[in-house]
């Protein structure tokens, strides 16, 4: 036995998630790092009195999984409030949200969100059906991707939102026949009612919130992750949690880049970057949201949007901030050596992403900040090796890349099937030597990253697996999958070294799977089983 024995043991196959994708039979913990790794032979002598050793026989020990863009403190702030995703339409968002004004009469507010727009026509729902379950106290719910609320006439009329009341210049108030708000409010519209009318959280629920979020991410095997959405409210949050030792995963804050606002932001995030640091949190990226999205027509597009594909309208979709603005504002970025995370759906929001990369390049060199683009759902083939070129990282939400019936109703009729055949790249920019990095964007979608694996390798849904594979030949191979969840999110959490495949001096964050992943028929049925945080187990279903 060694001098020095390890806290635990785990015998099984082992993925190491390495260059060369191998595996090994045994691996030894002690304290936060991995102290031994090989066969069986190899390790026993790290098996002391006080070791816990842990079977894995039959099942698969992988890397911990990091996720490159979610939001947790708002996914869980719907888990403590509303929470309508996976609901099955209609029926089911309105009995849940009459169950929870029921069960809190003293919430002034009714919050929450996660509702999918295909289970209304036109994917428009409106305020009479709130009004019919809560007409006395305001109810603002972010709908499943967070680009729209749904809301009743209690919170128009706090507000002050008539039928004399403009659209932003960057969102829409729907309105019906008569012309008077309906109950919808697209982009700008709900996010500045979000921040001007909607009470906010304090820190103590914001943390409750990051902390019920982080649970339900360590049972899925997140170890670490890169929160898309950071402002002051979760920045002060997350501080004080890792200050306490409660955030047990470690966490890349992306500053939220304010589109009304200019480069004087920069000196703001200066100063969260210094004064939010602490433990495993490390806000060190600024997220700038570049277009909206395609369901609402506010994707960014090269070429217009069709009006039902029997022609095309005059709408281009929606730059939050401009060519120009963004170019100059990834440049200013670069200088203060932030990393920069953008958010691009349509093929001109792509475009200009990488024109400000390149703009940066040009002003300042070659850098090791890794910019990464976020969702890339329409991007043209010339813009494809652009990506390796810049050493721009592709942030990858595989979970979208499946046949969505919602995509007959709300997006191939207004986009084509030409611009549809584009959608979401993968297997085109791995084959051009682009790192992935795969990450949820919970709560718009699952935080699975089995789900989102299956999705990527086979670009079917695991809700439709009758429908045909969506652009079968850009799935790519479950190594890939994995190493997105793995080592390509360690990489642009430049946390490669420490995380993301396991090799003796690593920190020890792992997964240990119920079954192999290369044999299973389909991965989303596999389970976590055990996860490993900085060599603490932060969930566990096997003593």
């Amino acid at each position: 036995m060694t001098s020095h024995a390890a806290d635990i043991v785990i015998n099984g196959p082992i993925y190491r998630g390495d260059a060369v994708r191998g595996w090994s039979e045994s691996i030894a913990i002690s304290g936060d790092r991995i102290v031994a790794l090989g066969t069986q032979d190899d390790v026993k002598g790290y098996i002391g009195t006080n070791t816990r050793v842990i079977d894995a026989a039959g099942k698969m020990v992988t890397p911990g999984f990091q996720d490159a863009h979610i939001h947790a403190p708002f996914a869980g702030l719907n888990r403590l409030h509303v929470l309508l995703n996976d609901l099955p339409g209609r029926t089911a968002y309105l009995a849940t949200i009459k169950m929870y004004a029921d069960a809190n009469p003293d919430a002034d507010w009714i919050i929450g969100g996660g509702w999918a727009m295909d289970h209304f026509p036109g994917g428009l729902p409106t305020k009479e059906d709130l009004d019919s379950i809560v007409p006395d106290r305001p109810v603002f719910l972010f709908n499943r991707d967070v680009h729209g609320a749904w809301v009743n006439s209690k919170a128009l009329e706090i507000a002050g939102i008539t039928k004399d009341t403009p659209d932003p210049w960057d969102g829409r108030i729907e309105r019906n026949e008569a012309g008077e708000p309906s109950g919808m409010l697209h982009e700008g519209a709900a996010y500045t009612f979000n921040e001007k009318v909607v009470p906010l959280p304090n820190r103590a629920t914001w943390e409750a919130a990051i902390l019920n979020a982080q649970d339900h991410l360590h049972s899925l095997g997140i170890t670490g992750w890169q929160d898309a959405w950071v402002i002051q409210g979760t920045l002060e949050a997350y501080k004080s949690l890792a200050e306490s030792g409660k955030l047990t995963a470690r966490v890349v804050g992306a500053l939220w880049w304010d589109r009304h606002g200019g480069l004087e932001q920069l000196d703001t995030f200066k100063t969260q970057r210094e004064s939010g640091r602490a433990g495993n949190f490390h806000p060190t990226t600024v997220k700038i949201m570049t277009d909206g999205v395609l369901e609402n027509y506010t994707g960014a597009l090269m070429q217009p949007f069709c009006d039902g594909c029997g022609g095309h309208t005059d709408n281009f979709g929606l730059s939050y901030v401009d060519h120009d603005e963004l170019a100059a504002a990834v440049t200013a970025l670069t200088a203060e050596s932030f990393q920069v995370h953008m958010h691009v759906i349509g093929d001109r929001a792509v475009r200009n992403a990488l024109d400000a990369v390149e703009a940066a390049i040009t002003a300042h060199g070659r850098h090791d900040l890794r910019h990464h683009l976020a969702h890339i759902q329409l991007v043209q083939p010339e813009d494809i090796p652009r990506f390796r070129d810049l050493d721009v990282v592709a942030n990858c939400q595989a979970y979208w890349a499946n046949f969505d019936p919602q995509m007959n109703v709300l997006t191939v009729p207004f986009l084509g099937q030409d611009r549809v055949d584009l959608s979401y790249p993968f297997n085109s920019l791995l084959k051009n030597g682009t790192v992935l990095a795969m990450g949820s964007d919970w709560s718009v979608s699952t935080a699975d990253p089995l789900a989102q694996m299956e999705v990527a390798v086979t670009r079917i849904g695991p809700l439709y697996r009758d429908q045909p594979a969506f652009l079968p030949h850009e799935a790519i191979p479950i190594e890939a999958a994995i190493n997105g969840f793995t080592n390509g999110t360690a990489y642009v959490n430049h946390d490669e070294t420490q995380a993301g495949s396991l090799a003796v001096g690593k920190r020890a964050d792992l997964v240990i799977l119920d079954q192999d992943l290369f044999k299973a028929e389909h991965l989303s049925d596999a389970h976590v089983e055990l996860t490993m945080a900085s060599g603490k187990v932060v969930y566990d279903i096997m003593s």
